[in-house]
């Protein structure tokens, strides 16, 4: 069945949603702005130091007075807005969903797939904390609208760049290496927050390059660079090639010796991974978590559509919905956004119903999803599964993380089951999002050890409560989002490189309730807390189709406007032809 744009079922009842929220929202922005102005960020009161303005408690002084007396004359209004909004959310569909014309089916499904029999799929997931700005200002990052804009433009440089490997060819080593910024197209300055030297790449809707790498197809290109032990080190090599040196933006792969990977960048046992200042070429599906806020979320649809041409945004319920599907009344929806460059064939949303304090006001839960590939040799439709979720955040509570864990498993497993035809292949299977546990902190042993890992395989994971030794945390610390060591994408790379300076910015472990913290063990290098997880599995993809790990990133792309690490992971499928029926 297709997938409709509109949440509604008919015009009539999208109308009277569009009133009732149309009367809801100046009260609303009014008390948004309200905590606003008594709320400032570390960034700011840096600045106001810097330019001794003492003019700020005249102005949150005037600025409450003003929005409080706002917010009282927009209150009866608003009154009379939820009285038409909240009925009509029960009738509601749980996301709205964009889709960008195609010129041809081809140009939506990976082109060569049926030929070749394997293709390269990336997937990236990041939280984002698109809060409505006076909430998001509690977590040290304000401005949402703006850094909504500023993430999208981030995003769509990153992915839409060509991937340039450049390969050494030497009797000695063998490997790849990835460009820096440096042999980038440069894209016009602009400054956000604590990113002022950051570069932000423009998005041009009717007629630019980007629109025309929407073609989910390997947008990638060889450089090969010979070479000879006798001559000088790598380092006195061409331009360019010093110049991807010395920005540390490295892929390794399987065969890369440790020689060519500068800064700890590489390869440690079975996976290749890399600290990457842009968000990797060529992603195919794209997560984000805590995208709340509904302006924030269109600004992110209309900055990715020219690359993804499929979005899935405001998901999740609002207001009071039947019994055993959500706990408690939802002011905010479950802050997930999907964004493919493949045909989305179905979409299912469960809204957690356990949640509890100041998580129940949100709807989180899980959105599974099913996109199409293309054709396999044998003329079979290839398809793959995308489930994104967020878990409960509180410290503490893992009885409650690990209950959604539970319906996780449950909820997809059913949702592949009735989705799932003999005349398919089905190529990979990814879950992914903001777990709110790690793999290191004895606070969180109970999710560390679900069933979940038994099904699902964790690239990072060496076992429960164990991660591999080159993973990096990535929850930043909120209160040092701004310090000169990570407010740009190159320094926040450096930063993660160095273990002694990790400590200062990646969140710490939990403790044990009423228990010291010894972390990390001897001889164990200093990771920090990893939330964020892109998993896959095998089990459940065609049995001649066989998964490998191409590349593991952590993303510092988004440095100054999140408080979180993108992860990034590449797969390679490769179908068994001879087997296929």
């Amino acid at each position: 069945m297709a997938l409709k744009a509109s949440p509604f079922p008919n015009g009539f009842v999208a109308g009277i949603h569009a009133v009732g929220w149309a009367l809801i929202l100046p009260c609303f922005w009014f008390l948004d702005r309200l905590i606003a102005v008594c709320k400032s960020t570390t960034l700011e009161q840096t600045q106001r130091l810097e330019q001794e303005c003492y003019l700020n408690p005249l102005k949150v002084f005037f600025g409450f007075i003003i929005f409080f007396i706002l917010f009282f004359l927009a209150a009866p209004f608003a009154l009379l807005g939820f009285i038409l909004w909240a009925p009509v959310q029960a009738c509601r569909r749980p996301f709205r969903y964009h889709r960008e014309p195609p010129s041809s089916l081809e140009r939506e499904t990976h082109r060569g797939f049926e030929l070749v029999g394997k293709a390269s799929f990336g997937f990236a997931t990041a939280n984002l904390c698109l809060l409505p700005d006076g909430l998001a200002r509690f977590n040290n990052l304000g401005h949402t609208q703006r850094r909504a804009a500023a993430i999208g433009q981030h995003i769509v440089h990153g992915v839409c760049r060509n991937d340039i490997r450049i390969f050494v060819d030497s009797p000695s080593s063998c490997g790849t290496l990835s460009p820096s910024n440096s042999i980038l197209p440069a894209s016009n300055s602009s400054s956000y927050g604590a990113t002022e030297r950051q570069a932000q790449s423009p998005v041009n809707h009717s007629n630019s390059a980007e629109v025309q790498v929407s073609i989910p197809q390997s947008n990638s290109q060889v450089v090969c660079v010979p070479s000879d032990d006798t001559k000088e080190p790598l380092d006195n090599s061409p331009s360019h090639l010093s110049n991807s040196n010395q920005n540390s933006n490295q892929r390794g792969h399987r065969s890369a010796p440790r020689a060519l990977l500068s800064q700890g960048l590489g390869q440690k046992g079975d996976v290749p991974w890399e600290v990457s200042t842009l968000f990797p070429a060529n992603v195919d599906i794209l997560c984000l978590e805590e995208v709340f806020d509904k302006r924030a979320a269109q600004k992110l649809t209309q900055a990715l559509r020219p690359v993804f041409g499929h979005i899935l945004y405001d998901v999740g319920v609002y207001a009071c919905q039947p019994p055993c599907r959500c706990s408690s009344f939802k002011f905010l929806n479950s802050g997930l956004f999907l964004a493919s460059r493949f045909p989305v064939l179905e979409a299912q949303y469960h809204c957690f119903p356990n949640s509890r304090g100041e998580d129940a006001l949100a709807a989180k839960g899980l959105l599974s999803a099913k996109v199409l590939i293309g054709q396999s040799s044998k003329q079979k439709r290839v398809v793959g599964y995308f489930n994104c979720t967020h878990l409960h955040a509180p410290e503490g509570e893992g009885e409650i993380r690990c209950e959604q864990l539970n319906m996780v498993t449950k909820w997809i497993g059913d949702f592949q089951a009735a989705n799932t035809f003999p005349d398919e292949d089905v190529a990979f299977d990814v879950l992914c999002g903001d777990l709110n546990f790690d793999n290191c902190s004895p606070d969180d042993h109970l999710e560390q050890n679900h069933c979940l890992f038994e099904q699902y395989r964790d690239p990072c994971r060496a076992g429960p409560g164990k991660e591999k030794p080159w993973v990096i945390g990535t929850l930043l610390e909120q209160p040092t989002l701004y310090e000169d060591d990570i407010n740009t994408p190159e320094k926040l790379q450096r930063t993660l490189e160095m273990e002694e300076l990790r400590k200062q910015y990646i969140s710490r472990p939990v403790p044990a309730k009423n228990l010291p913290l010894v972390y990390p063990e001897s001889n164990q290098p200093w990771i920090g807390r990893r939330i964020d997880y892109i998993l896959y599995r095998e089990s459940s993809v065609s049995k001649h189709c066989r998964t490998e790990i191409e590349a593991l990133t952590f993303i510092t792309q988004l440095a100054g406007l999140t408080d979180h690490i993108p992860v990034g992971l590449r797969l390679n499928v490769i179908m068994d032809s001879d087997c296929a029926d």
